[in-house]
């Protein structure tokens, strides 16, 4: 389970927010793995890779709803602020809806087959 704040579901439901950094001792999710937002439904993570936060761009902030690289790690450093001082590894988690596209594919082929 991949748990936001509520003021990120909306960008979520909406496609806007397809990737979140978290810091992690050690890698907690994989490619491929099915996981569940509360308030969103379920997703498919497609990638998760480490990532150095002094090194993040303005592009890469843009999937994670951000405008800024500067706002997404200051909006890091203020949600895991014991995290970062422990010094926990941050992580990229790209995800996408379940539904909007992999599911259909699998159903659309499922649909294929009884004909």
């Amino acid at each position: 389970m991949l748990l936001f704040k509520k003021k990120f579901l909306p960008a979520i439901r909406s496609g806007e927010k397809t990737q979140t950094i978290r810091l992690w001792k050690h890698r907690r999710m994989r490619a491929g793995q099915r996981s569940y937002i509360p308030g969103v439904g379920h997703i498919r993570v497609t990638t998760v890779e480490p990532v150095e936060l002094d090194r993040l761009t303005d592009a890469d902030a843009r999937p994670d709803g951000f405008q800024s690289a500067r706002q997404l790690r200051e909006e890091i450093a203020r949600l895991y602020p014991e995290q970062l001082a422990a010094g926990y590894r941050a992580y990229r988690v790209v995800f996408e809806l379940e539904g909007a596209g992999g599911n259909d594919e699998c159903r659309n082929r499922n649909d294929e087959s009884t004909f």
